[in-house]
């Protein structure tokens, strides 16, 4: 289905990231993938899921943009233009958490988690979109999180920077609604990610828990279903959002959450 198109994918080297990048790479989608994870690893994994589903071949970049810095994510645009021909699908998901009541958040914390969940991905998006437009097609994605439609004690930073990336999607789409230019949030529940892990592992510590008591305690507090939220799950909406079907979703905050937010 996406045959010819070029996916950047922030935060590709692990979790949602490598999960929406494989999901675009097994519809025949050209990726370049970018992260502090192993790089190889992703890369080889990406390409094992194009492979799987008879994409032989497919070419899988790499850049190594730190998201909190303008001049580098500008010095990854540019890589995607010179070498791949620009962007097609923009899927921005490099994030970073830390948990503190408001009175007691570290000011470099907030200035991080604000620059690498929010601003970031406004950098790629005002450089990604004049191809688009010429070009008359695009999907931009941004993962925000359930935290992008309520809050919860502790994360100031990251609802704030989760809030505005539902809103600077909607901004994108209303800009873009009578171009071929699509922009879409999408805002998942828990997912086993490295972040959650660490809330899990926290919470084992604290409260004297096992890992599957500790993931049971964390998910029954806030998931009704009981179950995290998978990548898979999240490329597969992904590559729904890239689909002709989808033409018409447009500023839409699409909640993948087991039911929190129905709550």
């Amino acid at each position: 289905m996406l045959k010819g198109k070029i996916a950047l994918v922030t935060g590709s080297t692990s979790g949602i990231g490598l999960g929406m990048a494989q999901a675009l790479a097994a519809q025949g989608a050209t990726l370049i993938t970018n992260g502090f994870g192993d790089a190889d690893t992703a890369r080889k994994a990406i390409a094992d899921a194009a492979a799987k589903a008879g994409h032989t071949g497919t070419r899988v970049g790499y850049h190594g943009a730190d998201m909190s810095r303008a001049s580098e994510i500008e010095t990854m645009m540019q890589y995607a233009e010179s070498e791949f021909g620009g962007v097609d699908i923009l899927v921005n998901n490099a994030g970073i958490q830390h948990v503190a009541e408001i009175q007691d958040f570290p000011t470099d914390k907030w200035d991080a988690i604000i620059a690498i969940n929010l601003t970031s991905a406004f950098h790629t998006t005002r450089l990604a979109l004049p191809g688009m437009r010429t070009r008359n097609w695009g999907r931009i994605i941004n993962i925000a999180s359930v935290h992008g439609l309520v809050g919860s004690a502790g994360k100031s930073a990251y609802v704030a920077a989760k809030h505005g990336i539902v809103g600077l999607t909607k901004v994108t789409a209303l800009e873009n609604a009578q171009t071929g230019v699509t922009a879409n949030a999408i805002c998942p529940g828990f997912v086993l990610t490295p972040l959650v892990q660490k809330q899990v592992d926290d919470r084992a510590a604290r409260d004297k828990l096992s890992g599957d008591e500790a993931k049971r305690s964390l998910l029954g507090e806030k998931q009704p279903s009981g179950e995290f939220v998978t990548p898979e799950q999240l490329g597969a909406l992904a590559v729904f959002l890239c689909s002709d079907a989808a033409a018409q979703v447009r500023g839409a905050a699409w909640n993948m959450d087991g039911g929190w937010t129905a709550q």
